[in-house]
């Protein structure tokens, strides 16, 4: 009778030397998707707000080179040509005939705090024989950083031109703070037009 030769199995400690190698590769392969999924995620979330925001400022420059009647305008616009408002107000339809105008009205809004972020709000009215007939609103752009409008008036006062400034925070990225070494990254749109209409 032939006798097999014992077989070596591994050792305790070669075992938990395997174990903590594998452990040490998976947490760190881990650590590497998770890495890659927020930075995916925030250049999709920053992607799709510079989309939208662009839309919007084509939108606003289309709505203000159609517009008239601009508001708010400074008390004397030989002194003060420009003035920066958080709002602004033209009339895009009008029929003299009839009696009629539709009111445009933008306006910087407080989101959850006063002190941002904000929430570019459109309110259109309806007006007849000067008096508001019905209003309708809704937000057009939130999370907001900050947004300015810039306007420069001649004498009439006529609207020369008017500034949009606005500074726009990527949608869920505080999601994505690892601590406080992240900086949240910003989208700045500026953008200017002058009506095509005289007042």
């Amino acid at each position: 009778m032939t006798r097999t030769p014992a077989r070596r199995a591994f050792s305790l400690v070669e075992v938990l030397i395997a174990l903590t190698i594998t452990a040490t590769l998976l947490t760190a392969t881990l650590a590497a998707l998770d890495t890659s999924f927020k930075s995916y995620k925030q250049t999709t979330e920053s992607a799709s707000t510079h989309v939208v925001a662009r839309i919007v400022v084509q939108r606003v420059t289309a709505m203000i080179r159609t517009g008239s009647s601009f508001g708010p305008y400074p008390v004397n616009p030989i002194i003060t040509p420009e003035l920066e408002s958080d709002w602004l107000e033209f009339v895009s339809n009008e029929d003299v005939a009839a009696g009629t105008q539709e009111v445009i009205r933008l306006e910087r809004r407080a989101g959850t705090a006063e002190t941002g972020p904000f929430v570019l709000w459109y309110v259109q009215t309806s007006m007849s024989g000067g008096a508001a007939v019905s209003t309708q609103e809704f937000p057009l752009l939130e999370n907001l950083a900050d947004l300015t409008f810039i306007l420069e008036y001649e004498v009439g006062p006529r609207l020369r031109r008017a500034t949009l400034d606005m500074t726009i925070l990527p949608i869920d990225l505080q999601d994505l703070a690892i601590g406080d070494d992240l900086d949240t990254p910003t989208i700045r749109m500026v953008t200017s037009a002058a009506p095509r209409q005289q007042d």
